[in-house]
């Protein structure tokens, strides 16, 4: 079950240099490096639950996966191999749902399987638009949940206009058209731009892929791709915990370094500058992505409304919410229904629980009002969210509390807690 108490914390400076490594493209390291015929090197790996179940997931399709003094070595099959046994992807929609869009045009028979959490996630939003050009795709209520059943099939190049913006369901279409027959190629479009990671990968490694006005246009592999050589920097997502704290703790400053800086990735820094916390980026690399440092220091909040680019904060909202109980305001987010199928329901999640805390929230169908106020000490559960989790740890450090079921943090950020205890006292049993 696990059981985080954690002490109110005094003002800080911290410099952080080993945040948890990015999951959004861990995740994808491991999965593109199955679309070369050249063994791919992987620096800095995110060592959690849910990307070492997609490493082992891969193994199982007949990779070689190789650690040398924390580089991996990953070396494709010549053909991806019919695994006997369920493909387990922890608490991962990530994993899934991309392999849903890769496997799904690959020679075989393959079943996708996580823990409770993921098994209630939705699955049709990725499974409709493949079953649509030819994807064998089945599971629980029809294909929504898993098991996901998916015996691989000669796929139809498409046009597709997807009705939310989301990084997996674009994902998992262009890993689709990669394998798409006819040599033609397909059109992807969301109503804004979410993370573009994938694209931004594809293109390093040799997929012709371009954005033309709105939309993406995908062209299928006639060859191999090349191998990736990638240090995966730090995780703007999970940092962002620690930027939280800083703002909400008087006299408080944090450096995260190495930290990615993709404008799809610090949207919710942004919004906490606009809410008056002093926040400073400094790039020092551009190869794959931009990565840089990120400074935040403690300044007197105010509230704000966020209701645009909520693909880009779907995240950090859960933590970006606690800032909004420390300032001085009402602040309201809107258009954030995506919010309901995360790990947990992280509107009913963030709104009960700040309610236990005395701080005033309101729940919205598509996202919630919340009025700084003060904290008390508090005890809540996490709903088996790593998100909620760390967030309700960052809002005891106001006045010590308790958050209950936080195994599921080690899914993201397994030295979290580490990071924490240099800030205040932290118990765990």
């Amino acid at each position: 079950m696990g059981v985080l108490h954690v002490g109110k914390a005094d003002s800080f400076y911290l410099q952080i240099s080993n945040v948890a490594s990015d999951k959004s493209i861990s995740h994808r390291c491991a999965i593109f490096s199955l679309l070369s015929d050249k063994t791919s090197v992987i620096k800095n790996y995110l060592q959690a639950e849910d990307t070492l179940c997609t490493l082992d997931i891969i193994k199982s399709l007949g990779a070689d996966v190789k650690d040398k003094d924390g580089v991996l070595y990953i070396t494709p099959p010549a053909n991806i191999v019919e695994p006997p046994l369920i493909l387990d992807c922890g608490n991962s929609g990530t994993a899934m749902r991309l392999l849903m869009g890769f496997l799904s045009s690959c020679d075989g028979f393959f079943v996708l399987h996580g823990d409770r959490y993921l098994a209630s996630r939705p699955m049709k939003r990725v499974a409709m638009p493949l079953r649509d050009i030819g994807a064998k795709i089945d599971g629980r209520q029809n294909g929504n949940l898993s098991p996901i059943c998916i015996r691989g099939s000669k796929l139809k190049p498409f046009e597709y206009k997807s009705p939310i913006a989301s990084a997996q369901v674009k994902s998992a279409l262009i890993l689709a058209a990669l394998n798409a027959k006819n040599d033609a190629p397909s059109i992807f479009s969301e109503p804004e731009l979410s993370r573009d990671h994938t694209e931004r990968m594809l293109k390093g490694m040799g997929v012709n892929i371009e954005h033309k006005n709105d939309k993406i246009v995908i062209y299928p592999n006639t060859k191999p791709l090349q191998p990736l050589d990638i240090t995966i920097p730090s995780d703007p997502s999970s940092a962002f915990f620690f930027a939280v704290a800083a703002a909400i703790t008087p006299n408080s400053r944090v450096v995260l370094e190495n930290v990615l800086l993709n404008k799809t990735r610090i949207e919710a820094y942004k919004i906490l500058q606009k809410m008056g916390a002093h926040v400073e980026f400094v790039q020092e690399e551009n190869k794959y992505e931009s990565i840089g440092r990120i400074i935040v220091e403690h300044a007197p909040l105010k509230a704000v409304e966020v209701s645009e680019n909520i693909s880009w904060l779907i995240d950090e909202l859960p933590a970006l919410s606690i800032a909004f109980a420390c300032a001085q305001g009402v602040s309201m987010v809107k258009n954030a229904k995506e919010l309901r199928v995360k790990e947990s329901d992280r509107i009913s999640a963030m709104v009960k629980n700040l309610n236990l805390c005395g701080i005033a929230a309101i729940e919205r169908e598509d996202g919630y009002d919340i009025t700084g106020g003060k904290f008390k000490s508090f005890e809540v559960d996490s709903f088996g969210d790593h998100r909620i989790a760390m967030s309700f740890a960052i809002a005891s450090i106001v006045c010590g509390g308790m958050v209950k079921d936080t195994e599921c943090i080690n899914t993201s950020f397994p030295n979290f807690t580490e990071l924490l205890s240099k800030i205040t006292q932290v118990g765990a049993q």
